[in-house]
């Protein structure tokens, strides 16, 4: 059996950032990238062209941001600092503000995490009442970044869910309905205080939006649901999984579940 790198995984996980947009928006060429136009309620970002080979350049950034402009979408790039080195720099030369986040992988099966006494872990689908309830944990807790405790909670959580709007409602619950988005929550005598999805496309599947209410940290939960995510990957033929984290910290979360980084995820704005 040939042995798989890191390079090889790195071109499947390229492979599949380009894939799961197109789901949910058109792709168009604009010189070196591709450019997602949403087709549903968000916008998405743009990514080097799949298989781009050449590097890129101060004027390729600046004809995508003019792009962008034109189609009043934000100028967004994603993309894999190894996969496209030249990048990072070219970015910022044209004035955007780049980040870099761990990005981490799991082949395999990772550990299994239990929540801690009082939260329960469950399937949040097409047909489930706290649907909002239980998204908009992730719009309170990426308020609030990082993994410390703070005071924003299950009001905040209400708030933002009764403001939902009623096409982001229906986006969501198509999405769930067809098994593009599969999510999970953690529930207390509260309701969801813990959220997190993943995106299967092929044998790939990435986990996004890991969020915990702020008054709910450091219990442990992301971990416990980032492992019920992983749970329900691999009967669906999932053979790996990835995902990025906002810093160092946040990835140690991931880590305690079996993840690993392999690389690095740029993001330019």
């Amino acid at each position: 059996m040939t042995e798989i790198t890191d390079r090889d995984l790195l071109q499947r996980i390229e492979a599949y950032l380009d894939a799961v947009p197109r789901s949910a928006a058109e792709p168009e060429a604009v010189g070196k990238f591709t450019l997602f136009r949403p087709l549903g309620p968000w916008p998405y970002y743009a990514r080097p062209r799949l298989g781009l080979t050449q590097p890129i350049e101060r004027d390729d950034v600046d004809r995508l941001r003019e792009r962008q402009r034109a189609l009043k979408l934000p100028e967004n790039i994603e993309w894999v600092l190894e996969m496209t080195p030249s990048l990072a720099a070219a970015a910022r030369e044209s004035g955007l503000d780049v980040r870099e986040h761990p990005l981490l992988t799991l082949v395999g099966r990772g550990a299994r995490i239990d929540p801690p006494d009082g939260v329960e872990i469950r399937l949040v689908d097409a047909d489930t009442p706290d649907l909002n309830r239980a998204h908009a944990v992730a719009h309170v807790a990426f308020s609030v970044p990082g993994t410390a405790v703070g005071p924003a909670g299950t009001k905040e959580r209400d708030e933002r869910a009764v403001a939902t709007k009623p096409e982001v409602e229906t986006f969501m619950r198509e999405r769930h309905r067809t098994g593009l988005s599969i999510s999970y929550a953690a529930f207390d005598e509260t309701g969801p205080i813990a959220v997190g999805t993943h995106q299967p496309v092929g044998d790939i599947t990435e986990i996004v939006g890991v969020a915990t209410l702020p008054s709910a940290r450091r219990r442990g939960i992301a971990a416990a649901l980032t492992s019920a995510l992983v749970a329900d990957a691999l009967p669906r033929g999932i053979t790996a999984l990835l995902l990025s984290a906002d810093s160092a910290d946040v990835a140690r979360i991931y880590e305690r579940s079996g993840f690993t980084r392999i690389g690095t995820c740029g993001a330019a704005e």
